[in-house]
């Protein structure tokens, strides 16, 4: 009997102040569907977006198959972003964006204006508020993105955010110019992480370069 073939490989990236095991649901569910995973934890306070986005692509290297596919969560999407921009790896793979403030973030710019706020902000999210990375480097890659319209999260208690949001990024942050695809889930930033509808549409975004309605 042949040896059955290793699914493709997805590296799962998490969001400001976590680690990579906050994505571990979303892990699990993926390796039901098939996919092998591998969580990526990265500084997200002290290191700037193209150091993370170095260190990601090193990681992914040492991924053995054809196929690497990317899913991050919040700042972890920014993260993927950088290193399409700065270093993209030579495998191919989709990627799929969950929450993640593209185009900026009201919620740390209104942080942001305080000393206290900026240091627990920390050096990435600080070159988020430049402009960086730039929105037009995707580098060709087919990205997904997965946005909440359910306003729970501390983000409405520092600023009022445009509607519609998830309680910390306003889905026209999340926007990003070149985009396969986009859809929008009642959920809010953290129940993405939870979500067995948003680990479903990541699987259809990875196998189809699409979302299914």
């Amino acid at each position: 009997m042949p040896a059955r073939r290793p699914g493709p490989a997805v590296v799962l990236v998490h969001g400001l102040w976590l680690s990579g095991w906050c994505m571990a649901l979303i892990a699990w569910r993926l390796r039901r569907a098939g996919f092998r995973t591998f969580l990526f934890s990265y500084p997200s306070v002290r290191k700037r977006l193209r150091d993370n986005a170095e260190r990601l692509r090193a990681f992914s290297d040492k991924i053995e198959g054809g196929t690497v596919h990317f899913v991050g969560h919040s700042l972890g999407g920014v993260v993927i972003h950088s290193m399409l921009a700065y270093c993209p790896p030579a495998r191919p793979g989709r990627v799929v964006t969950l929450g993640s403030p593209h185009g900026g973030s009201q919620v740390a710019r209104a942080l942001s204006r305080w000393f206290w706020g900026r240091w627990i902000l920390g050096a990435s999210i600080a070159d988020l508020l430049r402009g960086e990375p730039s929105p037009g480097t995707l580098a060709k890659r087919e990205v997904g993105l997965i946005e909440g319209d359910l306003p729970i999260g501390l983000g409405r208690l520092i600023t009022k955010l445009h509607l519609p949001n998830d309680g910390v990024v306003a889905i026209n942050e999340a926007h990003l110019p070149g985009a396969a695809d986009e859809l929008v889930i009642p959920v809010s930033h953290t129940g993405m992480l939870f979500s067995h509808r948003a680990a479903m549409a990541i699987c259809q975004f990875l196998r189809f370069g699409h979302f299914v309605r």
